[in-house]
């Protein structure tokens, strides 16, 4: 395969998973609403188009019509740059994330993933950690007590948070032996999930994720009761939108990440013995991985409506006290493993 033909490739796989990406996280917001309204005995949007489908598009016109209010003694550049930051982070981290096997289309072997890197991890834990800098920017930029609080909230919660996210990590990578994401699917064949292998880790990474996002129970950078806003108290239109898009986008990513480190990813278990056309188990395989994307992103939205928030001394409390040991004992538990069974 040629350097242009690679580059029309990447190109083509961009476009898809951008404007999937968008229409996805448009619509999440929409279940979401649904979803809460269920969980609460409500109705939910449902006057904009049939049951409300047409909801998600009001709201972005509703936003694009909004003034662009920006404070007076905010730092104007900052203040503009911050959600920009969080939406190149949000988008960005979906390039390496597989969501479907090897395929031949039009004489070409493809890969179902915009980038397939040797340092696929930890492409995505250091763009994640740089979303941190758009919460903390947005909140110093705002010239707001109640907004720096918010940034300041979001840079303890995630150092808090990430180190026990590095260690469950660590042992996925260690039973793969491979920072890329195919190979640690691949490592996952059978029912040899990291969630079945290794559930601290699984429950540690997964709670770490809710924090990471700034999800309901640990949306303590928002805390609209004691924060009014938290650190985008004083966005307002297309900027607000960003940070917005950038949360769910984020939650779309980190549903993929324990999809592809403790799931399986698109594996459906022994679906190679059924002797189903090829053409056929692809297309199953990405079903498969849709399916759990959405069972977890419900999971992420019925959490928050149904758990209240922990206060501030109770996240850091379960971040040291708790998380972070238990992270540790995975990855002792996984060196046995592995020093035991030889995997």
């Amino acid at each position: 395969m040629s350097i242009g033909e690679i580059i029309i490739i990447s190109l083509i796989k961009i476009v898809i998973v951008v404007t999937l990406m968008l229409l996805t996280v448009s619509y999440l917001v929409y279940f979401e609403r649904r979803i809460s309204a269920w969980v609460q005995n409500r109705l939910g949007p449902n006057r904009v188009g049939w049951e409300g489908v047409l909801q998600p598009f009001a709201d972005v016109f509703k936003l694009l019509l909004k003034e662009d209010i920006v404070p007076e003694n905010a730092d104007k550049k900052i203040h503009a740059l911050a959600p920009m930051i969080a939406l190149f982070v949000a988008f960005a981290t979906y390039a390496v994330i597989p969501f479907g096997p090897r395929v031949h289309l039009f004489g070409y072997d493809i890969n179902l993933v915009v980038a397939d890197v040797d340092m696929g991890i930890l492409y995505v834990l250091a763009l994640t950690s740089l979303g941190v800098y758009a919460i903390t920017l947005a909140g110093w930029s705002s010239g707001s007590k109640y907004s720096l609080l918010g940034g300041i909230r979001s840079s303890a919660q995630m150092i808090s948070y990430e180190i026990s996210m590095g260690f469950s990590v660590a042992g996925v990578l260690l039973l793969a032996g491979s920072l890329r994401p195919t190979e640690i699917i691949a490592a996952q064949s059978g029912w040899m999930w990291n969630a079945v292998l290794q559930p601290i880790g699984f429950i540690t990474f997964l709670v770490s994720a809710f924090a990471e996002t700034n999800r309901l129970p640990f949306d303590l950078p928002e805390a609209e009761p004691e924060l009014v806003g938290g650190f985008h108290t004083e966005y307002s239109s297309m900027k607000f939108a960003g940070f917005f898009l950038a949360e769910y986008a984020n939650m779309i990513i980190a549903s993929a990440m324990i999809v592809t480190l403790y799931l399986g990813g698109w594996q459906i278990p022994y679906i190679d013995l059924l002797g189903l056309p090829e053409g056929l188990v692809v297309v199953l395989q990405i079903g498969a991985f849709i399916f759990k994307l959405i069972l977890l992103m419900f999971f992420f939205i019925w959490v928050r409506w149904t758990i209240p928030r922990f206060r501030y001394d109770q996240l850091m409390d379960i971040g040291w006290k708790v998380m972070f040991p238990l992270s540790l004992l995975n990855l002792v538990w996984v060196a046995l493993i592995i020093m035991i069974f030889g995997l």
